[in-house]
């Protein structure tokens, strides 16, 4: 059932613009918020998540390259003293 009194249609409408407007506000605080703290944030050194995770990589890479040159070192050291024992 609709009401056909003008006095609530436009207090219905001028409800839905307040509203629109309210959501609009939010918006333009929560983006003008969001770029001061990239405006505060820009000057620190902080890294992006692909360069953190390829800098990771890398380390686990240099550690696997590290284990396998101690194991061959221990390895040629082992026959070294064996080799020195002989006349």
């Amino acid at each position: 059932m609709q009401s056909k009194n003008p006095v609530i249609s436009d207090f219905v409408k001028l409800a839905n613009s307040a509203a629109g407007t309210f959501a609009g506000m939010a918006r333009e605080t929560q983006d003008a918020a969001r770029e001061r703290i990239k405006e505060a944030m820009g000057g620190m050194d902080f890294v992006s998540r692909e360069e953190f995770d390829a800098v990771k990589d890398m380390a686990a890479k240099a550690r696997e390259e590290a284990e396998a040159l101690k194991e061959r070192v221990a390895a040629l050291e082992a026959k070294h003293a064996g080799d020195s024992g002989k006349p």
